[in-house]
């Protein structure tokens, strides 16, 4: 089994729900259970431009060569900016594992998609295209290129403080700190 220690792990900024256009996104770069660096770039609200801008700032990171697994808080970012989980661990030629406190409500997700989401129908496919969303370690995971035991190994290890693994966890609070003044909540 691989031991995965060097990951980028991505979530949005909070924004209000009338926000338009771009919404921020930040990546922190863990080696093990320490901070080692900070990504941050923009996504297109409910776009399609997730998987293509995260890739693109982890391949010009000077992390990029070090890396071994991308983590996502969710499948989509920026509202349903759905990112491409098979193309970016393509291109990126790392897993990816894809980690939510809780089981979504996928027939909500998709009545939104097919009903109110610009290209929602193709976003519904790539959700699809996952499978579902597994109990694991205590939270739901999706995982591409990564066996159900490696996943369970990262969400121990990087698991430090609760259930959500350090690497989403941090990316979270540094979102919410930078764009409401403060962190916290719940990951």
């Amino acid at each position: 089994m691989r031991r995965l220690s060097h990951v980028v792990a991505f979530d949005d900024f909070p924004f209000d729900p009338a926000h338009r256009g771009d919404v921020r996104v930040v990546g922190t770069v863990f080696a093990g259970p320490q901070l080692h660096g900070v990504l941050s770039g923009r996504v297109r609200r409910d776009g399609a431009n997730a998987a293509r801008e995260l890739a693109r700032l982890v391949q010009t990171s000077r992390f990029a060569p070090h890396l071994q697994l991308v983590m996502l808080q969710g499948v989509a970012l920026a509202g349903f900016n759905v990112v491409d989980a098979r193309w970016l661990a393509a291109e990126l030629g790392l897993p990816v594992l894809i980690v939510s406190r809780r089981r979504p409500d996928l027939e909500a997700v998709r009545a939104a998609l097919l009903t109110r989401v610009p290209g929602g129908a193709r976003k519904w496919r790539l959700i699809e295209r996952l499978g579902p969303m597994e109990a694991l370690e205590g939270v739901f995971v999706q995982r591409v290129g990564l066996e159900v035991a490696e996943a369970a190994e990262v969400l121990r290890r990087f698991a430090l403080n609760g259930r959500v693994p350090e690497p989403l966890r941090v990316a979270h609070l540094i979102a919410g700190g930078i764009a409401r003044g403060h962190s916290g909540g719940r990951v």
